[in-house]
């Protein structure tokens, strides 16, 4: 006997919300989805946040699909680099340096891209965030409104 098509998807999507991170602990997922919607909620935005030491992810805002896009790494004048979120992570747990860069994500300069990462204070974690589109805010002012966020979040 078989499973059923709807069980098997119905399966497949519980192993996939078991393997997505929660929250940090302490800290209540929906309250810090809320914040983090409210400071930098879009459909194309994505924030990570991994323990300082372990480098282990605790939190995810978005889909996996919508954090893993290659874009503009916004790395000096003209550069045609790209990067992903998780690079970002990786390099703000390696050296602890916060970063905020923006630029144009396409040619046409229609719609943008920004970054934003680094340390949250005195809780041994570290974040990386990206918002891209025809109204993403720079990196500068994700960085100010992920810090208001992460403390309306207890964080």
């Amino acid at each position: 006997m078989s499973f059923p098509r709807v069980a098997v998807l119905g399966l497949s999507l519980l192993a996939l919300g078991a393997c997505s991170p929660g929250a940090p602990k302490g800290v209540d997922k929906d309250t810090l989805d809320a914040a983090v919607s409210r400071a930098i909620g879009d459909p194309a935005s994505c924030l990570l946040i991994a323990e300082q030491g372990s480098g282990k992810l605790v939190y995810r805002y978005n889909t996996h699909t919508a954090c893993a896009r290659p874009l503009p790494a916004c790395a000096g004048a003209g550069a045609t680099e790209q990067q992903t979120l998780d690079q970002l992570l990786k390099a703000t747990l390696k050296d602890g340096q916060p970063r905020t860069l923006s630029c144009s994500s396409t040619s046409d300069a229609s719609r943008g891209v920004g970054w934003a990462s680094g340390p949250i204070p005195g809780k041994g974690l570290v974040y990386a965030a990206m918002m891209e589109g025809d109204r993403a805010f720079p990196g500068r002012m994700m960085a100010d409104r992920l810090a208001s966020a992460f403390k309306d979040a207890g964080l």
